[in-house]
């Protein structure tokens, strides 16, 4: 990070980048106003939601299980997520100011991409933790103590940085010889390669591999765990029962494919100019829909979160 910041990108003709411009969405930027409001509304909502999940979680002794721990987890990933976008996309749409700094660009695609796997890596986790306690129940406690869920975690986060800080290096030293208009509203690294007059081959095919695998190996292993779960419910005696459960996990999926569905869309693929247009509205889907979604799918129907957030409020109600 600090070699961005101590050496600006040299262009073709020996000038330096100084910043990019985010061309956002032109097409319908006339309706600037509304759509900032519709996006800020959008973003409060998920921060408040998932500011709620993390917050009850660590408030209320009875969600401190494992499960509420990696979704406490998830939550927060989120918030930071969506934060390192959707201000700068009202920004624009607000003011119209689409520049941003070159080392602001690439904190904010750093940022992105990281928090970007660390999540897909966490989804994989909790596929698992609920494969453990629905089909492997005795060994579940066992398996799934204080130290695996932080081991598991800290692996999430580790990994992650590992596997996308090279792609980002490289970009970083990318030339770039104008024009300097992203044709996107952030920092992505789609984006940002499509904008280089270097030989993009080899970063190019890097950030594809990567990216390949970490949104393959977690999708197989949320599948494989999933595909487990339906056959386990399928045997459970109680109609009802079977009934809560597919309930619960086709809302599960139904998240888990617009997650997977927006980032297999706009990652993995080979370099396509024409498309990155089309990119633009399947990152919405992952910056603006999925984190709205979240906290209600995973969290906020479940009742026994619906009974701690309400003992939550008495509480701060008495206490006023």
């Amino acid at each position: 990070m600090m070699l961005w910041k101590e050496m600006p990108m040299e262009m073709g003709n020996g000038t330096t980048v100084q910043e990019f411009t985010l061309e956002g969405f032109p097409a319908i930027q006339h309706l600037g106003k509304v759509l900032f409001l519709v996006h800020l509304l959008a973003y409060l909502a998920s921060i408040t939601g998932n500011a709620v999940i993390v917050t009850i979680t660590c408030a209320d002794s009875r969600l401190q299980t494992p499960m509420y721990f990696f979704l406490s987890i998830f939550s927060f990933f989120e918030c930071c997520f969506i934060s390192a976008v959707i201000p700068k996309l009202l920004v624009i749409f607000l003011l119209g100011r689409r520049t941003i700094s070159f080392l602001a660009c690439f904190i904010q695609a750093f940022v992105f991409v990281y928090l970007g796997a660390a999540g897909f890596l966490l989804i994989a986790v909790m596929s698992v933790d609920r494969y453990m306690a629905i089909c492997k129940p005795l060994h579940y406690p066992t398996i799934m103590n204080l130290k695996t869920c932080f081991l598991l975690v800290t692996a999430c986060c580790v990994l992650a940085f590992l596997l996308i800080t090279g792609p980002l290096v490289k970009v970083s030293q990318l030339s770039f010889c104008g024009p300097h208009v992203i044709p996107h509203f952030f920092c992505d690294l789609d984006p940002l390669i499509h904008l280089s007059c270097s030989n993009t081959r080899s970063v190019e095919m890097l950030a594809f591999v990567i990216a390949l695998l970490i949104l393959l190996t977690s999708l197989i292993i949320t599948i494989i765990a999933y595909s487990n779960i339906v056959v386990t419910i399928v045997r459970l005696p109680s109609a009802k029962e079977r009934q809560k459960a597919f309930s619960t996990c086709s809302s599960h999926l139904i998240v888990l494919s617009l997650m997977y569905g927006s980032c297999v869309f706009i990652y993995v693929k080979p370099k396509q100019r024409n498309r990155l247009n089309s990119n633009r509205e399947a990152a919405l889907v992952n910056t603006v829909v999925t984190p709205l979604l979240n906290p209600v799918i995973y969290t906020l129907r479940n009742k026994q979160v619906q009974q701690a957030l309400k003992e939550t409020m008495c509480r701060l109600k008495i206490s006023r």
